[in-house]
């Protein structure tokens, strides 16, 4: 699966942030919930719009963000 198909940018959405498939859920927002300890179980009953997926693709995002190399090289 590419992750990368369900991160999407739209400048009328979150300021153009990239977001998950077009809603207005932030990557960092995942990423954040992730680093305060919350379990991929635990976004998802609190968030029944996000899917498994969703989590995944966040955090190779984020990844290759810290590659240090640009997205679309590596994409």
């Amino acid at each position: 699966m590419n992750y990368l198909e369900r991160i999407t940018t739209n400048p009328e959405i979150c300021h153009g942030k990239p977001c998950i498939r077009g809603m207005r859920w932030p990557v960092e927002v995942i990423i954040d919930m992730l680093g305060s300890g919350m379990t991929t179980e635990e976004i998802l009953d609190d968030h029944p719009e996000l899917e498994k997926e969703d989590i995944l693709a966040s955090l190779h995002f984020a990844k290759l963000n810290l590659s240090g190399k640009p997205i679309k090289d590596v994409a």
